[in-house]
Parts: C-alpha cells; sequence; structure tokens
C-alpha cells in the first residue's frame, strides 16, 4: 500500500464516524506526517507499517472523538457532493445533540436540592412548632391523668 492509498483509506474509514472537518483534520495531519517522516530519512513504507492499518488507526480517531464529546457521526465532503450545506440537512432531518453534564455538576445539583428540601422542611416545621408543641403537651397530659385512674 502506498501513501495515497493509505490516506484514501483513512478517509473512508472516518467518513460517518466524525464530521468532514475532523475528517480533513486528520486525513491532513496524516499527510503531513508522513512527508515530516520520509524527509527525515525514512522509507514510505516504514512510515506506512509504523502507523498501521488505516481502518484501525481511525477507529481510535473516532473512539477518542467519542470519549471527548465532539462525534457528530456526519461528513460534511459527502453532504456537499449530494448538494447538501453544512448544517441544513442536519437541521432538517431533526438531529439532535447529545449534552453531556459533567459528574460534578450533577452532584452540586443534587446537594443543592437535597439542602432546599431540608431547608422548607425546617421552615414547615418552624411554622407549625408553635401550635404543635402545645397540642402534644396536652396530649401526653390527658393520657396521663387517664392512666392514673
Amino acid at each position: 500500500m502506498d501513501r495515497t492509498e493509505f490516506i484514501e483509506r483513512l478517509q473512508r474509514a472516518l467518513a460517518g464516524g466524525v464530521n468532514s472537518s475532523r475528517v480533513a483534520e486528520n486525513v491532513q495531519y496524516y499527510r503531513e506526517y508522513i512527508d515530516v517522516e520520509i524527509r527525515k530519512g525514512r522509507s514510505e513504507k516504514e512510515v506506512l507499517e509504523s502507523l498501521g492499518d488505516p481502518r484501525l488507526l481511525a477507529k481510535s480517531i473516532i473512539e477518542a472523538n467519542k470519549r471527548a464529546g465532539i462525534s457528530e457521526g456526519t461528513n460534511r465532503m459527502y453532504d456537499e457532493e449530494a448538494g447538501g450545506d453544512e448544517y441544513g440537512d442536519q437541521e432538517k432531518a431533526g438531529t439532535e445533540r447529545a449534552v453531556r453534564i459533567p459528574g460534578w455538576l450533577i452532584l452540586l445539583i443534587t446537594v443543592v436540592i437535597f439542602l432546599l428540601i431540608i431547608g422548607v422542611v425546617f421552615s414547615v416545621i418552624s411554622f407549625l412548632a408553635p401550635i404543635i408543641i402545645p397540642v402534644l403537651i396536652v396530649v401526653l397530659a390527658v393520657n396521663f391523668f387517664k392512666g392514673r385512674k
């Protein structure tokens, strides 16, 4: 396999896994990487062998993008060839992006809600305490005197 075939396979493997701008960035990066390594004196074959299978490389790139939360699963180059624009097709199809909330933010929201609930409960208790305490005293006194007879 030569450099051109490697780049084409990488590009095809990335298509659909990341958006077209990410495909273009990665293809450009690996083209430049191969050129730099060849200028350093390595053969094209050595460089391509060190990179490995372009499909596995693409899979790693797609997984890294997913973990980083930037995978969009669309390919603008192919969208443009089909006559669509960069964002219009996604909007027409009703594509929604998932929002990832960091764990610390979920914990913070949970703690705040918990504290609000406790605050409301204690406010209600403190508001009703002047009524509840005398009623409890009367009930206890009545039970106490009933038990003595």
